[in-house]
């Protein structure tokens, strides 16, 4: 049995969070709905194959652009090291923007952006975000 009524959920509860967080994800039915639920830490490795790409292009004054593939962001800053770092700040900005309207930027153009929404969202550190970024040398 792969799926679990909203209803045995309910009544156990306490037994399926524990399953969830120690044993494996559960799949939950409510009429015509069906769920997911799972541990965060599954959700990041289900995650782990979207990367943050970028662009990075030197200006004639020596600063740096840098420009995300994935998600329509470009910040400047006087080295590359500054411009990833205004960079992930920028992405982590986003995900909790497009998080708190979630049901508006989910469904149009920027249906894309969710796991990157998500992924941004659970790492929730700027500094390791900025890690993640995966930089070459190009033009914008």
């Amino acid at each position: 049995m792969y799926t679990m009524s909203s209803t045995q959920v309910r009544k156990e509860w306490s037994a399926v969070c524990d399953t969830v967080v120690h044993e494996k994800p559960v799949l939950i039915k409510r009429t015509r709905d069906s769920m997911f639920l799972a541990d965060v830490s599954l959700l990041g490795e289900l995650l782990e194959a979207y990367k943050f790409h970028a662009k990075l292009l030197t200006e004639s004054n020596g600063s740096i652009t840098i420009s995300l593939d994935e998600i329509d962001l470009i910040e400047n800053g006087v080295n590359e090291q500054e411009a990833v770092h205004k960079l992930a700040v920028a992405i982590l900005d986003y995900a909790e923007d497009y998080y708190s309207d979630f049901l508006y930027w989910s469904r149009g153009d920027r249906k894309s952006h969710k796991p990157y929404v998500i992924k941004a969202l659970i790492i929730g550190d700027v500094y390791k975000i900025g890690g993640l970024i995966e930089c070459r040398h190009g033009g914008i």
